[in-house]
């Protein structure tokens, strides 16, 4: 249908009883029209034509109209998404940055003051191991010099004086335990894995063999701990995925306690040999030496 360009509710109608159409009304003209009826036909035939134009206007005019009407609509929602994509991102950032520096942005209680004692803190490297989601030895949150602090940073720096958690007394591990529950909830951990280690630690301290009067029980314990939270680490890193390391595998911890109590046996072994040897060499040493006098003196 062909586009209508302007607006026929503008038009007039034309003379019809003017020269000009003389040849129109003569084509009408017979015996039963007249040429003043010609003239009224013509009008009402530009009439029609005009009205079916003025409809199919409107019709152009009311397209027109909602396809203004989408555009703006499309505009306006692609400028909300706009600013709804940088809100967004400026919250993200926002967000990102309190995580980042969450010390910065803690509120100030304005009921509190300098306290009495310094805060207890780990040192910097735990807390970065910390923020990575890693394993970190226990150690770095004990009294290491038996004081109220902890860990200095400056023994956190030197590797060698890290004490391995299966080295720890039960005393030490039982101090560090809510120390590093606390820690891993300020790094942000999940909560299902802050639920797990504190289910964990806590299943390891109410096992009967921590009552147990033989040592090498709560030795195989801090052993069990040591070496299953090591490895959870390491299998939370592959493909297996990580699993819950809160319920005490007793098989398991009945094979490290046999473990532990022969290279424990093992080491008293060659503790009792080496001193059998020492002395076997002294007593060697005391007979040749006698032996030499006796052939000297004769």
């Amino acid at each position: 249908m062909p586009r209508i360009i302007n607006d026929p509710n503008l038009n007039v109608c034309p003379d019809y009883a003017s020269p000009h159409y003389a040849n129109a009304r003569a084509q009408l003209v017979n015996d039963n029209v007249t040429e003043e009826q010609s003239i009224q036909l013509l009008r009402t035939i530009w009439r029609a034509a005009n009205d079916a134009d003025i409809d199919l206007w409107e019709g152009q005019v009311e397209v027109k109209r909602e396809q203004r009407e989408n555009l703006r609509r499309i505009q306006e929602e692609e400028q909300d998404r706009i600013e709804q994509e940088r809100i967004d991102e400026e919250e993200s950032a926002r967000k990102e940055e309190k995580k980042k520096h969450k010390h910065k942005f803690m509120p100030i209680p304005e009921d509190t003051g300098v306290p009495d004692e310094p805060s207890i803190i780990p040192s910097s490297y735990a807390i970065r191991k910390l923020d990575k989601g890693e394993y970190l030895e226990l150690w770095y949150f004990t009294n290491d010099d038996g004081s109220t602090a902890w860990v200095s940073a400056a023994a956190a720096r030197n590797a060698s004086s890290v004490v391995d958690d299966e080295n720890l007394s039960f005393e030490e591990f039982c101090i560090a335990c809510p120390r590093f529950i606390a820690a891993i909830e300020e790094a942000d951990w999940p909560q299902d894995r802050v639920r797990m280690m504190a289910f964990f630690w806590k299943n390891i301290q109410i096992h009967p063999y921590r009552s147990m009067r033989d040592p090498l029980a709560q030795k195989a314990l801090l052993v069990y701990q040591a070496e299953q939270r090591k490895h959870w680490h390491v299998v939370a890193k592959s493909a297996a995925g990580p699993y819950n390391l809160s319920t005490i595998n007793q098989k398991v911890l009945d094979a490290t306690r046999e473990r532990v109590y022969w290279l424990e046996r093992t080491k008293k072994d060659n503790q009792r040999d080496y001193k059998v040897s020492k002395l076997s060499i002294a007593k060697f040493r005391t007979i040749t030496k006698c032996f030499s006098r006796t052939q000297f003196s004769s």
